[in-house]
């Protein structure tokens, strides 16, 4: 079966989530799957090696990470010569107050900066993790949801995340990559 790298950048680790469910419904169908975060400090995957590429990301105050952009842009030819995938995870693609077009145009913005068009996009609800924020965001993203009416108790978190549709994502994915013996 084909090689498939899945890079992500994670802030409270709810894109690590979604990336390691779309590598295991791909190892299931038999592909050799590696699930890398990315950091901040410079990293170079050698792409060379993999049949197809999966990006995802999570959206913080409007942007994805300004060191994935980089990552990106410095490894647009080979992101360009396989199969390639991003997907956007944040509250604007479901949650609370969701912006489903606003999140769509942070998927454009993004591939647009970094001068990469993938086969394939889709952007992705995220999460209201209030046990990994510090006081100060706790309070800020409880008034957030409070006021698009969404889920405010911070005794829990909350996962807004269409999980059949990140499965038909990884399954939509893998349809053209080569098999191999």
């Amino acid at each position: 079966m084909a090689r498939v790298l899945i890079l992500y950048a994670t802030t409270e680790g709810h894109t690590a989530r979604v990336a390691e469910r779309m590598a295991q419904r791909l190892r299931e169908q038999g592909h050799a799957v590696e699930a890398l975060r990315t950091e901040r400090r410079a990293m170079q995957p050698h792409l060379e090696r993999y049949d197809g590429v999966i990006v995802g990301a999570s959206v913080h105050c409007g942007r994805h990470p300004g060191h994935l952009r980089a990552l990106l842009r410095r490894q647009r030819a080979a992101l360009g010569a396989r199969r390639g995938a991003f997907f956007s995870v944040s509250l604007s693609a479901g949650g609370p107050g969701a912006k489903p077009q606003e999140a769509r145009r942070y998927v454009e913005t993004f591939l647009r900066q970094v001068g990469w068009q993938p086969q394939q996009t889709a952007a992705f609800g995220g999460a209201l993790q209030y046990s990994k924020y510090g006081a100060f965001k706790r309070r800020l993203m409880r008034l957030f949801a409070g006021l698009a009416g969404g889920d405010t108790d911070t005794s829990r978190d909350y996962a807004y995340t269409d999980w059949d549709a990140a499965d038909r994502f990884a399954d939509d994915f893998a349809q053209p990559l080569p098999q191999r013996g």
